[in-house]
């Protein structure tokens, strides 16, 4: 009997609270005018790989601290996990999304037209799916009208 009200004064309203709890953070339009931005600066510099990666190493650097910034920013937010998995996936430099670009354009010097636009659908696509998932998530302000 005494587990019994154990459970029912202590876990029960834990888990109850659990339950209530968002899966997802709220939308935040930093977060979302970040990854856009981002996105554009990302896709532009991507077009100047022909060229050697010396002449760009700054740009590139811009680029990189720009998206670490935005990393950070949504690192700290509850409940936004799978955001951050998304930027991780993009900013691997052993994957094949930016990260990876930027590190063969370092390595190689330059890369080739074909393989930049090809990279650029993908790599443009893997910003998209940050910005869609930001983009639907609940506003602050549906949250605060349905309580």
């Amino acid at each position: 009997m005494k587990i019994a009200r154990f459970y029912i004064s202590l876990v029960l309203p834990l888990c109850l609270f659990l339950g209530c709890s968002p899966l997802m953070s709220t939308f935040d339009q930093t977060a979302y005018m970040q990854v856009t931005s981002l996105k554009v600066d990302a896709l532009d510099l991507m077009d100047k790989a022909t060229e050697n990666y010396a002449t760009h190493e700054t740009e590139v650097k811009t680029i990189q601290l720009k998206i670490d910034k935005a990393i950070e920013y949504d690192t700290h937010r509850p409940h936004n996990q799978i955001t951050n998995q998304l930027w991780t996936i993009l900013n691997n430099p052993d994957g094949h999304l930016f990260g990876g670009f930027v590190g063969k354009w370092k390595k190689d010097g330059t890369c080739g037209a074909t393989f930049i636009q090809e990279e650029k659908k993908l790599i443009g696509k893997a910003f998209d799916q940050i910005a869609e998932l930001e983009s639907k998530k609940i506003k602050p302000s549906d949250v605060t009208t349905n309580q």
